[in-house]
């Protein structure tokens, strides 16, 4: 089996088109999206769409539940909070109900998924460095869990020879072979924040044992000129040609 990781599509279509390409020259065959597909971006129906052509398995985000109705986004910054107002009119009541219906986690035979960390799924909170990380080793009924939310890649390892210590590998690609356990964060497909604006998507191969960080170039522009053609903050158009 060979999978295809996305995180953080949030609606840039352009971004997830650029990626399918690049996963169909992969022979990818199951698609995992970790959440937030929707909010930040103009395209959330023909996100949503897209996903559910592909029958990609898809968990839910902070953002996700935000525009589909399910809290309220008073914690959000006023570019999020904008962004997910917007999209809670526009999405009708079938995909609302798509949204509210997605798992928080999810555990296939291979590896689990999380938006923010495994042990506090609901609260979403941010895996950002190895010590935020050891939550998620501990409680994840898999060797393999994959997560989003900070759109920063990430990958935090504890090795069978020394499973005291947790190490940060920095190569984008590793092998799995001495590996307990890993957390394992792909980045972002439609909103980069590592500087980096390609979009950004893990290839996981477990029967070869390895996952890879892959980056693809896509029309940056066309999906700004949506965001602002839609009467979105500018700042969300912007932000995309910096990877910020």
């Amino acid at each position: 089996m060979r999978y295809a990781i996305l995180g953080d599509i949030h609606a840039n279509k352009a971004a997830l088109d650029a990626v399918l390409k690049d996963i169909a020259i992969a022979g990818v065959d199951r698609i995992l999206s970790l959440g937030d597909v929707v909010g930040y971006g103009a395209a959330p129906q023909e996100t949503i769409e897209t996903l559910r052509e592909i029958d990609a398995v898809v968990i839910r985000g902070n953002h996700d539940e935000a525009c589909a109705g399910m809290v309220e986004p008073v914690f959000f910054n006023h570019n999020a909070r904008a962004a997910a107002l917007w999209t809670r009119n526009l999405l009708t009541p079938k995909e609302m109900d798509w949204i509210q219906n997605l798992p928080l986690t999810v555990d296939l035979d291979e590896c689990s998924l999380a938006h923010g960390t495994y042990d506090h799924a609901q609260e979403f909170r941010y895996l950002t460095s190895v010590a935020s990380a050891k939550g998620s080793l501990d409680s994840m009924p898999r060797p393999i869990c994959f997560v989003g939310h900070t759109h920063l890649p990430l990958v935090v390892v504890q090795t069978e020879h020394a499973p005291e210590q947790l190490a940060r590998p920095l190569a984008t690609k590793i092998r799995l072979n001495d590996i307990r356990r890993a957390v394992i964060n792909p980045g972002s497909v439609g909103q980069p924040r590592d500087e980096d604006s390609r979009a950004a998507w893990g290839l996981f191969l477990p029967d070869e044992a390895t996952y890879e960080l892959r980056r693809v170039e896509y029309d940056i522009e066309q999906e700004a000129h949506r965001i602002r053609a839609a009467g979105l903050p500018a700042f969300l158009a912007d932000r995309l040609h910096l990877g910020i």
